[in-house]
């Protein structure tokens, strides 16, 4: 092992924000108690976006390694759970915001923070799944516990281009759920290989307080009037999964599709108990495994990750860009 390794780290200097690739000393990390991870792989996630261009104010302390999930395998372990070449994921825990995240070569992390990837799943298809897969599996998760089965009805998914959106379209389609994709973005099929029934442009929902009942569940990664549109459109005891706010904050709509309609609005938070998280990532590894998780990646170096913040932002991207951290 050489005597350095890289990562990806943001810098507050002198009130400006900024990143860049650096080299930290190996013997640092050796000497941090806990399990010592060699990095494999760690995805490009839109909270990591607006983290690396400063558009939020997520990252807590500086300087600090970026990045809210890591995929690796254990070095050394100080914990009887872990042992050298166990492959394992680490997301949330405040990784890339109150401490050190996974844009990094080797990561200390404590043990209780720390997920062996459960049998059947592979380091690389783990890190396309990474928080997003496991954000739309914790949805699909929820939502079925609220009564969604593929008997009841299409299931909407906006922001289907995004990360998280293509993930669900393709457990959902692979759970034999209709799924609807909505998205602004021009039909070039690539939905539909995931497992989309119809390409839905968001013009295409009104914007009466009660519209046509459409779907029996939605998946919703933007937020705003986006959100909006999918609680007027619902059937009877539909169940929504809100977890993102691409398109904003705020939420303005009637109450009229909860009361006449029974409209569910479930709130799902991926920081969630090890528990549910080790419950949910066997679902990843069983019947919520994408099918199509090589189609949805994108690999690309540490280096090249401020052109991924980029195309999130401006919301050319499409699928997962997936950081090879070796390379």
């Amino acid at each position: 092992m050489t005597s350095t390794y890289r990562c990806w780290r943001l810098f507050d200097e002198g009130g400006t924000v900024t990143g860049r690739l650096v080299r930290q000393p190996v013997d640092e990390a050796e000497r941090a108690g806990g399990v010592l991870i060699q990095g494999l792989y760690a995805g490009v996630n839109y909270k990591d976006a607006l983290t690396g261009l400063n558009r939020a104010k997520i990252m807590r302390r500086f300087p600090c390694t970026a990045g809210i999930e890591h995929i690796g395998r254990v070095l050394r372990s100080d914990d009887p759970r872990f042992v050298p070449g166990d492959a394992v994921v680490v997301h949330g825990f405040g990784i890339g915001a109150d401490r050190d995240g996974g844009y990094t070569e080797l990561m200390p992390v404590p043990a209780d923070m720390v997920l062996k990837l459960p049998a059947g799943l592979d380091p690389f298809t783990a890190a396309i799944v990474g928080v997003a897969g496991y954000t739309a599996a914790l949805a699909i998760d929820a939502m079925e516990h609220n009564g969604m089965t593929p008997q009841g009805g299409p299931v909407a998914v906006n922001g289907a281009t995004g990360g998280v959106a293509s993930l669900a379209i393709d457990m959902l389609a692979g759970r034999g759920y209709e799924v609807h994709a909505i998205t602004r973005q021009a039909d070039d099929g690539w939905l539909r290989t995931l497992g989309a029934a119809q390409v839905v442009a968001p013009e295409a929902i009104g914007k009466r307080p009660l519209e046509t009942a459409r779907w029996a569940g939605a998946l919703d990664s933007l937020g705003g009037t986006a959100l909006d549109a999918l609680v007027r459109t619902m059937q009877q005891d539909g169940v929504i999964a809100a977890f993102g706010n691409a398109m904003g904050n705020d939420l303005s709509t009637s109450v009229l599709p909860f009361i006449l309609r029974g409209v569910r609005l479930l709130g799902i938070n991926a920081n969630s108990p090890m528990p549910l998280r080790t419950r949910v990532w066997g679902r990843i590894a069983g019947d919520l495994n994408p099918r199509h998780a090589a189609s949805i990646a994108t690999t690309i170096g540490l280096a090249d990750l401020p052109r991924a913040f980029d195309t999130l932002i401006e919301g050319r991207g499409r699928g997962r860009f997936v950081v090879d951290l070796q390379r």
